[in-house]
């Protein structure tokens, strides 16, 4: 199966402004999800939303269209796309004409769909409503002003402490100060995240030290969060625990993971002032 050291990431390339779906290149889930120990059935269900904000093409007269899309990847999809690829693609519209937006719609979910293995989601946001887009920030208390020592920038899920003696609870703790690097190329990528649970308190403490814990951790944005919801499940064994990371774009893309193991309403897609 496709490995990242083969992809576009990290090597110099000629952008082609033609479309061309096979720019797309496809990453396998499941050998980070060995590492992690995610094991079949997976142990929680999710999306990762993705938001392109450089979609243009050409019009049947030759005219540019603008437009944002976002993509909503199912997390049991067997794979994922490896983000530079996915940014090569969207450019070979570029100079591609195409009968109206619903046929960008049909070509991206197509597209994309194949790529990553199971159906996807694809919504284009037109220039008409780009007044409607508002900024909002992850819902929750946000941990970062605790006032802790750090020294560890490798993910130690050993930081992670729960007070099991005390009642559960039903609580959702936010952290701006997640970053972590790409797999390939070492680059930072800066995300928020937003841990969700009912169970044994988690220590807060103990909880800012091991996100920052990821800040020297070559991974993907959608391998880091399931590293982060395995090892707080193990770690914690909450009743019900959900993980959602916005990350801040770069090349024009932005990816947000979620997973949880709980039913409910998909997480919103308000980009957050970092994005």
């Amino acid at each position: 199966m496709s490995s990242a050291d083969l992809s576009p990431l990290g090597k110099a390339v000629a952008y082609q402004s033609e479309y061309d779906p096979g720019l797309l290149f496809p990453i396998a889930r499941q050998g980070k999800r060995d590492e992690i120990g995610v094991a079949a059935p997976l142990p929680f269900m999710g999306v990762d939303i993705w938001n392109a904000y450089e979609l243009s093409w050409l019009n049947a007269r030759g005219k540019p269209q603008v437009a944002l899309a976002s993509f909503d990847v199912p997390a049991d999809s067997p794979h994922i796309v490896e983000s530079k690829s996915f940014k090569l693609y969207l450019n070979s519209f570029n100079q591609t004409r195409i009968d109206g937006p619903d046929e960008v719609v049909r070509r991206l979910r197509h597209d994309v769909s194949q790529a990553v293995g199971a159906p996807v989601a694809v919504t284009l946001t037109l220039p008409e409503r780009f007044a409607e887009q508002r900024l909002a920030e992850l819902d929750g208390y946000c941990i970062d002003n605790l006032d802790i020592e750090v020294d560890t920038y490798q993910p130690q899920p050993g930081l992670l402490r729960c007070d099991e003696a005390d009642a559960p609870v039903d609580e959702a703790l936010v952290s701006n100060l997640l970053k972590s690097n790409c797999l390939v190329t070492g680059q930072p990528d800066w995300g928020s995240v937003q841990i969700r649970y009912v169970g044994a308190p988690i220590n807060r403490e103990s909880l800012l030290r091991y996100l920052i814990s990821f800040r020297e951790h070559n991974e993907f944005h959608e391998q880091c969060v399931e590293r982060i919801f395995m090892d707080i499940l193990r770690a914690c064994r909450p009743l019900r625990l959900s993980v959602y990371a916005r990350y801040t774009r770069r090349g024009g893309l932005d990816i947000n993971p979620y997973r949880s193991n709980f039913s409910g309403p998909p997480p919103g897609n308000r980009r957050g002032a970092r994005q």
